[in-house]
Formats: C-alpha cells, structure tokens, sequence
C-alpha cells in the first residue's frame, strides 16, 4: 500500500474542490484544541461557522474564560450539545490558565483529563504539536473500512490498525487528509465513487459493482 500516494493524492483533492477543514486555517494549538472540541457530533459545515464565530472573540485561553457561559453558548451555536461544550469549554480554560500556565499540554495523558476531550481530540492536538498520532473521527473510520485498509468496527480499533500499517512519519497527516477527501469526495453519503481515484482497490467500490 502506497500510503504517501494516497494522503498527498487525498490532500490535492481537498484543497482542490476546497474541503471546509481547510478554510479554517488554525494556527494555534489552543484554536486546534477548541476546534476539535466542537467538531464532536457535529457536521464539518456547523463546525467551521462556529469556528470562525468564536475566534473572531476569542484568540487565548483569558478570552474564553472572560466570556459567561452563556456568550460562549450563543458563539458556538448550533454545534452538537453546544450547552455542555459551553461548560466545558469555560472549564478549560481555567484548567489551561493555572495549571498549564495558558498553554495547551502535550501529553496525552494531560490531555485526555480535560474536560470534553477524547481519544480523537487528543491526537488531533498532539498530531499538530508533530507529535507521533493518528486521530481517527468518523471519516477516517469511515474511509478506511471503504477502502479496505482495515476491518473495524471502532474507531479505536482503526487507530491501532492503521498504526501497524501507515509509516510513521504520516502519521500526523492522516486526519487531515482523510476528513478533506471524506467531505468532498468519500461522502457519508452518497459518495462520488466515479470521482475517486482510488476505485482500482477500494472494497467499497468493488462490492457497490457486484450488487
């Protein structure tokens, strides 16, 4: 399997039809964090209006703690459970402000005890801070059982999976080039099979001909 060819391939062709996880330009492990906060049980599109709503309050950790919970609420508005991430999110930022001094910890450990943070979140974080991790949502889930990479049921099975066959130094490519290709291309549903370059050894593709 020739994994550089297949993540520069998936990141050409996000960029290209312009995926929403490239219009956010996040720069900032703080603003990564927060992002992949709210992108839990929240569709890409609701995610990145959010996004671009609260940072344009928000830019460090003081700010959000500054805002009630309910300023926050009506930023991130209408994201998935937006009144638990509001809590959440205020919550985090005390906890950033005296204990990790305003910044963003890099530990998965460390970030696994934040409030509103997961597995997923975590690798998302440390995958941008070059840490060695693959953060496995629903598109990356999705996308390597259709391709047939994997055979998994969760998405954490699918992390150790990948891990056993994606070089590591891609490792923290992997998101980002699967969550472009899986808005654009690689759909939830109705995916644009004709459009994917991938259909000479995509399972998917292969089993949707033999119905």
């Amino acid at each position: 399997m020739d994994w550089k060819m297949i993540i520069e391939t998936m990141e050409k062709i996000g960029k290209d039809k312009n995926a929403p996880v490239y219009s956010m330009n996040l720069n900032d492990p703080f603003k990564v964090l927060i992002s992949a906060i709210l992108s839990t049980r929240t569709r890409d599109e609701q995610t990145a209006k959010a996004v671009q709503r609260l940072f344009s309050v928000v830019k460090k950790p003081e700010d959000l703690l500054n805002l009630s919970e309910d300023e926050i609420d009506e930023l991130i508005k209408p994201v998935g459970f937006h009144r638990v991430k509001a809590k959440n999110l205020k919550e985090l930022a005390r906890i950033l402000i005296y204990e990790y001094n305003s910044k963003v910890p890099n530990d998965l450990n460390d970030l696994l005890k934040l409030p509103g943070v997961g597995r997923k979140v975590a690798n998302i974080v440390l995958s941008f801070l070059g840490k060695p991790a693959i953060a496995v949502d629903t598109h990356v889930h999705r996308i390597a059982n259709r391709l047939g990479v994997v055979k998994t049921k969760k998405p954490d099975e699918t992390e150790e999976e990948l891990k056993k066959s994606v070089p590591k130094n891609l490792w923290n490519r992997i998101n980002k080039a699967f969550v472009g290709f899986g808005q654009v291309v690689c759909k939830p549903i109705k995916p644009l099979c004709e459009d994917c370059p991938f259909k000479s050894f995509c399972e998917y593709f292969k089993n949707k001909g033999e119905e």
